[in-house]
């Protein structure tokens, strides 16, 4: 059985608080929180005021997906306004590692990010550095896309990694994950399931989210 992130991406904005409560109280065990800048990817949405001012509507934890060009200068902000983890691109030209040791010392959960066209091989040297990691299954900027089938591949990679160095990082899928696209997530390896439409273009939060475990 998996854990079920809602992805406040396809929220409505005007009522997040609310959102987050209704989620929470539909059985979500975390909530993913998914920060673009508009230069890292084509769209803008949360800043660390945002997370901060909805942070007291649960005690689930927030996790800040960081689509940002600066993210080791963003990072804390988003940890002060109350995330609980905080992911990074493999895309992303800084030190990694680094970046990883300085969120884990803060005492929040690092973990890393692969795009759909990033080979598998880039996470390698890194992964047993972070207890979690997350596979986009669609290219990221907007919800509501189409889950692209090429990425099972790479969950199952991860997977075997996994098996074969005797590591135990979570994976977390994201992207085009709903009732038909979760169960092959699943077996391929993942751990944790981001859904943003999927859940809240629905008139019953709690179906949806265990329709996807």
């Amino acid at each position: 059985m998996a854990k079920v992130a809602p992805s406040l991406l396809s929220a409505d904005f005007s009522r997040l608080g609310d959102e987050v409560r209704s989620v929470a109280a539909a059985g979500a065990d975390l909530i993913h929180f998914d920060v673009m800048d508009g230069n890292f990817v084509p769209n803008i949405t949360f800043g660390p005021m945002v997370l901060a001012a909805i942070r007291g509507a649960t005690t689930l934890p927030f996790e800040a997906h960081l689509m940002i060009e600066d993210p080791v200068f963003f990072w804390k902000k988003f940890v002060d306004a109350g995330a609980d983890a905080v992911g990074i691109h493999i895309e992303n030209d800084i030190d990694h590692k680094g970046l990883i040791c300085e969120i884990a010392a803060a005492g929040v959960l690092p973990y890393l990010v692969i795009n759909p066209p990033t080979p598998i091989e880039r996470l390698e040297p890194l992964l047993e550095f972070v207890p979690q990691v997350l596979v986009m299954t669609v290219n990221p900027g907007f919800g509501g896309q189409a889950f692209i089938p090429e990425t099972l591949g790479k969950i199952e990679r991860l997977a075997q990694l996994r098996r074969g160095r005797g590591l135990s990082f979570l994976i977390e899928v994201d992207g085009g994950i709903n009732e038909k696209t979760a169960p092959a997530v699943r077996r391929a390896g993942a751990d944790i399931l981001v859904a943003g439409s999927y859940i809240f273009e629905s008139d019953n939060y709690a179906a949806r989210i265990e329709s996807i475990r």
